[in-house]
Protein backbone atom coordinates (compact mmCIF):
# COMPACT_ATOMS: atom_id res chain seq x y z
CA UNK A 1 0.00 0.00 0.00
CA UNK A 2 1.23 3.21 -0.65
CA UNK A 3 2.01 5.62 1.67
CA UNK A 4 0.03 8.87 2.30
CA UNK A 5 1.35 12.40 0.94
CA UNK A 6 -0.76 14.35 2.93
CA UNK A 7 -0.89 13.99 6.89
CA UNK A 8 -4.25 13.54 8.58
CA UNK A 9 -5.98 15.74 9.99
CA UNK A 10 -6.89 13.16 13.01
CA UNK A 11 -3.05 12.46 12.85
CA UNK A 12 -3.15 12.73 17.26
CA UNK A 13 -6.10 10.86 17.51
CA UNK A 14 -4.99 7.90 15.26
CA UNK A 15 -1.72 8.44 17.41
CA UNK A 16 -3.87 7.38 20.68
CA UNK A 17 -5.65 4.81 19.20
CA UNK A 18 -2.56 3.56 18.17
CA UNK A 19 -0.48 3.46 21.31
CA UNK A 20 -3.73 2.40 23.87
CA UNK A 21 -3.96 -0.92 21.73
CA UNK A 22 -0.43 -1.60 21.12
CA UNK A 23 1.05 -0.25 24.61
CA UNK A 24 1.25 -3.91 26.31
CA UNK A 25 3.20 -5.29 22.71
CA UNK A 26 5.45 -1.75 22.34
CA UNK A 27 6.72 -2.39 26.14
CA UNK A 28 7.41 -6.29 25.80
CA UNK A 29 9.16 -6.18 22.28
CA UNK A 30 11.17 -2.78 22.03
CA UNK A 31 11.51 -1.93 25.90
CA UNK A 32 14.55 -3.48 27.09
CA UNK A 33 15.70 -3.00 23.26
CA UNK A 34 15.89 0.42 23.21
CA UNK A 35 17.13 1.15 26.86
CA UNK A 36 20.82 0.20 26.43
CA UNK A 37 21.29 3.75 24.36
CA UNK A 38 18.05 5.82 26.04
CA UNK A 39 20.18 4.98 29.55
CA UNK A 40 23.42 5.86 27.98
CA UNK A 41 21.92 9.79 27.37
CA UNK A 42 19.47 9.35 30.56
CA UNK A 43 22.84 9.48 32.39
CA UNK A 44 24.86 11.57 30.59
CA UNK A 45 22.08 14.26 31.57
CA UNK A 46 21.78 12.97 35.20
CA UNK A 47 25.91 13.87 35.06
CA UNK A 48 25.19 16.95 33.62
CA UNK A 49 22.37 18.16 36.19
CA UNK A 50 24.37 17.04 39.22
CA UNK A 51 27.30 19.77 37.81
CA UNK A 52 24.85 22.22 38.71
CA UNK A 53 25.45 21.70 42.21
CA UNK A 54 21.58 21.95 42.83
CA UNK A 55 20.07 19.56 45.46
CA UNK A 56 16.57 20.15 43.64
CA UNK A 57 15.60 19.93 39.90
CA UNK A 58 12.77 19.82 37.67
CA UNK A 59 12.11 17.99 34.31
CA UNK A 60 9.27 17.71 31.81
CA UNK A 61 9.42 14.05 29.81
CA UNK A 62 7.74 14.46 26.61
CA UNK A 63 6.20 11.00 26.00
CA UNK A 64 7.26 8.91 29.26
CA UNK A 65 4.76 5.19 27.65
CA UNK A 66 5.11 3.06 30.75
CA UNK A 67 7.64 5.47 32.83
CA UNK A 68 10.26 3.08 32.51
CA UNK A 69 13.62 3.23 32.20
CA UNK A 70 13.88 6.52 32.10
CA UNK A 71 10.99 8.48 34.36
CA UNK A 72 11.62 5.82 36.99
CA UNK A 73 15.40 6.60 36.69
CA UNK A 74 15.27 10.13 37.08
CA UNK A 75 12.74 9.62 40.10
CA UNK A 76 15.21 7.25 41.29
CA UNK A 77 18.31 9.85 41.46
CA UNK A 78 19.65 10.98 44.47
CA UNK A 79 21.05 14.02 43.76
CA UNK A 80 19.56 15.91 42.73
CA UNK A 81 16.38 15.00 42.97
CA UNK A 82 14.13 15.01 40.43
CA UNK A 83 10.53 16.01 40.10
CA UNK A 84 9.57 15.29 37.26
CA UNK A 85 6.29 15.74 34.99
CA UNK A 86 5.59 13.13 32.82
CA UNK A 87 3.34 13.58 29.85
CA UNK A 88 1.89 11.06 27.37
CA UNK A 89 -0.54 10.78 24.51
CA UNK A 90 -1.40 7.45 25.41
CA UNK A 91 -3.69 6.74 28.69
CA UNK A 92 -3.35 2.84 28.70
CA UNK A 93 0.69 3.90 28.52
CA UNK A 94 0.15 6.44 31.19
CA UNK A 95 -2.42 3.95 33.41
CA UNK A 96 1.25 1.58 33.05
CA UNK A 97 3.21 4.74 33.97
CA UNK A 98 0.79 5.13 37.36
CA UNK A 99 1.37 1.71 38.27
CA UNK A 100 5.00 1.46 37.74
CA UNK A 101 6.00 4.46 39.57
CA UNK A 102 3.02 3.99 42.26
CA UNK A 103 5.29 5.31 45.19
CA UNK A 104 6.47 8.35 43.32
CA UNK A 105 3.14 9.23 42.30
CA UNK A 106 1.83 9.04 46.09
CA UNK A 107 4.73 10.96 47.05
CA UNK A 108 3.75 13.89 44.60
CA UNK A 109 7.64 13.67 43.14
CA UNK A 110 5.77 12.90 39.70
CA UNK A 111 2.70 14.26 38.11
CA UNK A 112 1.22 12.37 34.90
CA UNK A 113 -0.45 14.56 32.22
CA UNK A 114 -2.49 12.94 29.34
CA UNK A 115 -2.66 14.50 25.91
CA UNK A 116 -0.83 16.40 22.78
CA UNK A 117 3.07 17.04 23.54
CA UNK A 118 2.31 20.06 21.71
CA UNK A 119 -0.63 21.67 23.64
CA UNK A 120 0.72 21.80 26.67
CA UNK A 121 1.53 24.78 28.36
CA UNK A 122 3.75 25.99 31.11
CA UNK A 123 5.07 29.13 32.38
CA UNK A 124 8.45 30.49 30.83
CA UNK A 125 11.51 28.67 32.85
CA UNK A 126 9.62 25.76 34.52
CA UNK A 127 11.82 22.79 33.68
CA UNK A 128 15.65 22.23 34.30
CA UNK A 129 15.59 19.94 31.73
CA UNK A 130 13.47 18.45 29.20
CA UNK A 131 13.50 15.10 27.71
CA UNK A 132 11.58 13.12 24.54
CA UNK A 133 13.03 9.43 23.85
CA UNK A 134 11.25 7.75 20.91
CA UNK A 135 8.18 10.60 21.00
CA UNK A 136 9.04 13.82 18.78
CA UNK A 137 9.54 12.06 16.17
CA UNK A 138 5.62 10.92 15.69
CA UNK A 139 4.68 14.99 15.72
CA UNK A 140 4.71 16.19 11.44
CA UNK A 141 8.01 18.26 10.93
CA UNK A 142 6.71 21.34 11.35
CA UNK A 143 4.98 20.44 14.85
CA UNK A 144 8.39 19.36 16.02
CA UNK A 145 9.76 23.45 15.08
CA UNK A 146 7.03 24.86 17.03
CA UNK A 147 7.44 22.19 20.32
CA UNK A 148 11.50 23.24 20.25
CA UNK A 149 10.50 26.74 20.29
CA UNK A 150 8.13 26.03 23.19
CA UNK A 151 10.64 23.78 24.66
CA UNK A 152 13.19 26.99 24.43
CA UNK A 153 11.11 28.80 26.48
CA UNK A 154 10.05 26.60 29.23
CA UNK A 155 13.55 26.04 30.06
CA UNK A 156 15.63 27.96 33.19
CA UNK A 157 18.48 29.41 31.91
CA UNK A 158 21.56 26.78 31.80
CA UNK A 159 18.61 23.94 31.60
CA UNK A 160 19.45 21.21 29.01
CA UNK A 161 17.16 18.97 26.27
CA UNK A 162 17.97 15.72 25.30
CA UNK A 163 15.64 13.82 22.95
CA UNK A 164 16.31 11.71 19.50
CA UNK A 165 15.51 12.36 15.88
CA UNK A 166 14.85 10.46 12.89
CA UNK A 167 18.12 10.07 10.97
CA UNK A 168 16.78 10.67 7.75
CA UNK A 169 14.61 13.50 6.37
CA UNK A 170 11.23 12.22 5.03
CA UNK A 171 8.26 14.19 6.07
CA UNK A 172 5.78 11.24 6.09
CA UNK A 173 6.79 7.97 7.17
CA UNK A 174 3.64 5.20 7.73
CA UNK A 175 2.97 2.03 9.27
CA UNK A 176 -0.33 0.26 9.11
CA UNK A 177 0.23 -2.53 11.61
CA UNK A 178 3.31 -1.77 13.42
CA UNK A 179 4.44 -4.43 15.55
CA UNK A 180 2.16 -6.76 13.91
CA UNK A 181 -0.59 -5.05 15.34
CA UNK A 182 -3.86 -4.64 13.37
CA UNK A 183 -4.74 -1.31 15.13
CA UNK A 184 -0.93 -0.56 15.27
CA UNK A 185 -1.22 2.55 12.40
CA UNK A 186 1.69 4.65 12.98
CA UNK A 187 3.52 7.73 12.09
CA UNK A 188 6.70 9.34 11.77
CA UNK A 189 8.65 12.46 10.89
CA UNK A 190 11.79 13.87 10.70
CA UNK A 191 14.16 16.88 9.11
CA UNK A 192 16.72 14.22 9.10
CA UNK A 193 20.11 14.68 11.00
CA UNK A 194 21.54 17.96 9.93
CA UNK A 195 17.90 19.69 9.74
CA UNK A 196 17.13 18.47 13.49
CA UNK A 197 20.77 19.85 14.61
CA UNK A 198 19.67 23.24 12.63
CA UNK A 199 15.97 22.95 14.62
CA UNK A 200 17.67 22.70 18.31
CA UNK A 201 19.99 25.59 17.37
CA UNK A 202 17.36 27.86 15.65
CA UNK A 203 15.22 27.73 18.98
CA UNK A 204 18.22 28.91 20.82
CA UNK A 205 19.65 26.24 22.40
CA UNK A 206 23.32 25.11 22.25
CA UNK A 207 24.16 22.19 21.20
CA UNK A 208 26.52 20.49 22.94
CA UNK A 209 26.16 16.67 21.40
CA UNK A 210 24.95 14.88 18.26
CA UNK A 211 25.37 11.57 17.83
CA UNK A 212 23.98 9.11 15.67
CA UNK A 213 23.53 6.08 16.89
CA UNK A 214 22.38 2.82 15.20
CA UNK A 215 19.47 0.71 17.34
CA UNK A 216 18.87 -2.91 17.42
CA UNK A 217 15.26 -1.95 15.76
CA UNK A 218 17.27 -1.29 12.57
CA UNK A 219 16.63 2.28 12.81
CA UNK A 220 19.00 5.26 13.04
CA UNK A 221 18.51 8.14 15.42
CA UNK A 222 20.41 11.33 16.42
CA UNK A 223 20.62 11.96 19.71
CA UNK A 224 21.47 15.18 20.73
CA UNK A 225 21.91 17.21 23.84
CA UNK A 226 20.87 20.74 24.55
CA UNK A 227 21.65 23.81 26.44
CA UNK A 228 19.54 26.99 27.08
CA UNK A 229 21.86 30.21 27.63
CA UNK A 230 22.75 31.09 31.21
Amino acid sequence: MAEPTTIPEDLKDRMKNCYDAIAHTYNAKLGTVLDNIRLDYVNRLLALLKDTGRAEATLLELGCGAGVPSTKTFLDNPTPSIHVTANDLSTVQLDLARQNLSHHVESGKVKLVAGDMLALDFPPRSFDAVTGFYSIIHLPRDEQVLLMQKIATWLKPGGYFLANFADEEKEINVMENWLGEEKGWTFWSAWGAEGSVKMVGDAGLEVLVKETRESKVDATFLWVIGRKSA
